[in-house]
């Protein structure tokens, strides 16, 4: 439910107080993977990858079992967090390579406002040109990205030190102000070291391979290297600990570790199926939280950002749509209950004629996920059309995988993960969860299943409706919107624009693609 009115520092500060909460305000840090699905951790598992630093923070505060990304593409899903809303009340930060509406508050600027210290290391909010529009400030703080590894790293590893850049931001600021830090991996984001993942001792035969990819030494190779960033990651998150610990201020500090979306294979990232939206999660906060616990419950990534204003005392504006998780984490109660989440997806890539998007909302229940496609006569991938990213099907990131789906002979060879990557979607499409943990047996035309889709349906709807979807009323103000990308389509889709369209974004040079 969106939240309509605006509670002020000091209601919410009584308001907090009088439930038991900390009357102090935390720190707070977020640690954010780049492309990893929620199953790839120790603590949610997997044997396959090893990471002690996720598994510790769960292990010392609480995990989330169903935890889910607004959006399984970098920039909204970012966007999500920082807002606390959909990507269809997002304006144009609702796309990749989009613009920040200086008219959005984000939780980074609030606190900054009410006298955190901010600041990010690695990837904050991107890709796209945050200034664009006319904001001024950058969404999650000061920059603090110059100090690298003095140890060359490997190829396709960030050589940013995140750790270093933290304790360095901890140095600059103020004693006895509390910060508000965005720590923004840029691992496992593709591209990877080919073979990376064998050459340091990891076996094919440890390799998880979901239902919907091709079973092939190329693809488990790949697996294996994508493992391979994500222990590199929670390397740098136990780097941060320390760094924490040394500082004195571990347990005064709000930890949050997730991803942003799904790890970058085919049917995953840019889609709304579990592994392109649901995410690791785990949350440390000193004494106040009960070590060891695991929390069931169905959350959104738009409940991050009035979660972290509750627990600073600072308004939630109109607008969130998330809920604040401080009930939930505190007192093992939802402020309100919810039995659903939901995702929506409107354009990743250019890779589509006239900057055409793939418009999707998804509804998730404990039991089912309801995907409505609003354009199945498109390509989900964006076919063979010649992408901004310049290769055809752009939606899916370049890589082992990929090339292995998009072979000569894949279709001969694996018809149905062809087809499950790569093939037209129906205009809905219902899974079972527990019976289907792939997510490939459409459900939609089973009569036995009528019941369950009718009423997903009628939830998604119904939602969309009470939120203001432009989608959902026939409208598609995404397609209009600037693609901040200056080489490529994305860049000739920019000067094809109307000129009253191109002031409006205040088209400019901006950042190389990620």
């Amino acid at each position: 439910m969106l939240r309509r009115d605006f509670l002020t520092a000091a209601s919410l500060a009584a308001s907090t107080a009088c439930r038991g909460y900390a009357p102090e305000r935390p720190n707070i840090l977020l640690v954010l993977a780049d492309d990893q699905s929620w199953l790839d951790t120790g603590a949610n598992g997997a044997r396959h990858v090893s990471t002690p630093a996720f598994d510790r923070l769960a292990r010392e505060g609480v995990r989330f079992t169903n935890s889910f990304s607004a959006c399984p593409s970098c920039t909204p899903s970012r966007s999500a967090i920082l807002m606390g809303r959909h990507v269809w009340q997002q304006e144009q930060a609702g796309v990749l390579y989009g613009a920040m509406p200086p008219s959005i508050p984000l939780y980074t600027h609030l606190l900054e406002d009410s006298g955190y210290a901010t600041g990010y290391t690695g990837k904050g909010w991107a890709p796209g040109d945050w200034k664009a529009l006319g904001a001024t400030r950058n969404p999650c703080g000061r920059e603090y990205n110059s100090i690298q590894h003095k140890v060359p790293v490997r190829p396709g590893i960030e050589p940013s030190d995140y750790a270093a850049n933290f304790r360095h931001f901890l140095a600059e600021k103020r004693p006895n102000v509390p910060f508000c830090f965005w720590l923004g991996s840029k691992e496992p984001h593709r591209v990877y070291d080919p073979g990376s993942g064998l050459r340091l001792g990891k076996r094919l035969e440890d390799a998880h391979v979901p239902e919907f990819l091709p079973d092939t030494r190329e693809v488990r190779s790949d697996l294996l290297d994508y493992y391979l960033e994500i222990e590199w990651y929670d390397r740098q998150l136990a780097a941060t600990l320390r760094v924490l610990e040394e500082s004195g201020a571990l347990d005064q500090t709000l930890i949050v570790a997730t991803s942003d979306n799904g790890m970058p294979f085919p049917r995953a990232k840019t889609t709304l199926y579990d592994w392109g939206v649901r995410m690791p999660m785990a949350i440390r906060w000193g004494n106040r939280l009960k070590p060891g616990s695991v929390v069931e419950h169905l959350v959104s990534h738009t409940d991050l950002a009035p979660t972290f204003l509750q627990a600073a005392g600072v308004g939630i504006p109109a607008g969130v749509a998330g809920q604040s998780l401080l009930p939930l984490l505190l007192n093992g109660t939802p402020a309100s209950p919810r039995d659903q989440v939901f995702a929506a997806m409107e354009r990743h890539t250019m890779c589509r004629p006239e900057g055409a998007t793939y418009p999707m909302r998804s509804v998730r229940t404990r039991d089912f996920l309801y995907i409505r496609n609003f354009a199945p006569d498109r390509w989900p991938t964006g076919g063979e059309f010649l992408s901004s990213n310049k290769t055809t099907h752009g939606d899916i990131d370049a890589g082992a995988t990929r090339d292995v789906v998009l072979a000569p002979d894949a279709t001969k060879r694996f018809p149905k993960q062809v087809e499950w990557c790569l093939g037209k979607r129906p205009a809905e499409e219902l899974y079972a969860i527990h019976s289907d943990p792939g997510q490939v047996h459409n459900l939609a035309a089973n009569s036995r299943h009528q019941p369950q889709l009718a009423a997903h349906r009628l939830r998604l709807r119904d939602y969309l409706a009470q939120t203001a979807d432009p989608r959902i009323q026939g409208r598609d103000p995404w397609q209009s919107y600037v693609y901040h990308q200056t080489s490529g389509y994305g860049a000739s889709f920019n000067a094809s624009l109307p000129e009253s369209v191109r002031q409006q974004a205040r088209i400019r040079p901006t950042h190389k693609p990620e």
